[in-house]
């Protein structure tokens, strides 16, 4: 997949067929219309192309809105749509200034000069251009002139899904992973980087890589401890994650830390993928570290349960 991030180096295409949209978590409704995108451009020897959007355009729009938690980066989103097997990724810089454009501009200077498009596969009632004024319908009246098809995802197959960013949201919010897991498609996961802790781990037999926060905006799921595959330098180790604030210890902030099966290497200031496969139980304050060690001892077996081992 090409990765373009200024309109103007957008190359020349034989048959383009595009779709636009935010795609946060590029979940199973984006892939109904995702998956007709690259149909669509395969009967034609085309190309599939997606446009999106980075900041995501509540940030600019509502900056007061601080509350918001995105289910992938725009690095995730690049990753998960080549994953799917798009061809073009256009991703354009979201500014107080392009939400002033109005539908009519959005059609003529992006879809028409710039892509040239052929085919647009939209949502069901997906809107665009300023104050969200263009729609499905503008676009049929006006097809012809702009020189595109224009296609619709129908109604009912969009309501057959039933997902929506916010659906998957509400569940890891609630530590509701099989829902979540369900709803993407895959494994939710989260990026970062390993980073020194307080090494408590290491002293009671389970040593762990302490990730740092993640992007401001990136959702963290629930507190509790988890089943995950990690993925380092390629390679992926099952392991157990607690997400939380450590209460046997008396801690202070949020820690992500995650115990790595069988694992001793030294990956301090590695980049690690972690996703999210099951749900083990809620995190709690145990009457001391032999406790502690006890309970760590139970979330082992029912992590190397859940993953196969």
């Amino acid at each position: 997949m090409e990765v373009i991030r200024n309109i103007a180096d957008f190359p020349q295409l034989s048959y383009p067929v595009v779709t636009s949209g935010t795609f946060d978590g590029v979940h199973v409704g984006h892939r109904k219309i995702l998956q007709r995108v690259i149909e669509r451009a395969r009967e034609r020897n085309g190309q599939s192309v997606v446009i999106t959007y980075w900041p995501h355009p509540r940030l600019v729009l509502f900056p007061e809105d601080n509350d918001l938690k995105l289910l992938s980066t725009i690095e995730e989103r690049i990753e998960q749509l080549r994953s799917f097997g798009i061809d073009y990724l256009l991703i354009l810089p979201f500014t107080k200034e392009f939400s002033r454009t109005s539908s009519r501009s959005f059609i003529t200077d992006i879809l028409v000069k710039a892509l040239r498009t052929k085919v647009l596969v939209i949502g069901y009632d997906h809107r665009f251009g300023k104050n969200r004024e263009g729609s499905f319908e503008h676009l049929m009246a006006h097809s012809s002139k702009y020189g595109f098809e224009v296609e619709e995802i129908p109604r009912e197959d969009v309501d057959d899904v039933g997902v929506s960013s916010t659906k998957i949201r509400k569940a890891l919010e609630s530590g509701d992973l099989e829902t979540a897991t369900s709803y993407l498609g895959r494994y939710y996961t989260l990026t970062s980087i390993v980073e020194e802790g307080q090494k408590l781990g290491r002293t009671i037999g389970y040593p762990t890589a302490n990730l740092a926060i993640p992007y401001k905006h990136k959702l963290i799921p629930a507190n509790g401890v988890y089943a995950v595959w990690a993925t380092i330098n390629g390679e992926r180790h099952p392991g157990m994650m607690n997400i939380g604030m450590r209460p046997t210890v008396d801690g202070t902030h949020l820690t992500l830390e995650v115990h790595l099966l069988n694992f001793n290497q030294d990956i301090y200031g590695q980049t690690i993928t972690v996703a999210f496969v099951a749900y083990l139980r809620d995190e709690q304050k145990f009457n001391g570290l032999d406790a502690l060690k006890a309970q760590l001892a139970k979330d082992k077996e029912a992590t190397e349960k859940v993953l196969g081992l």
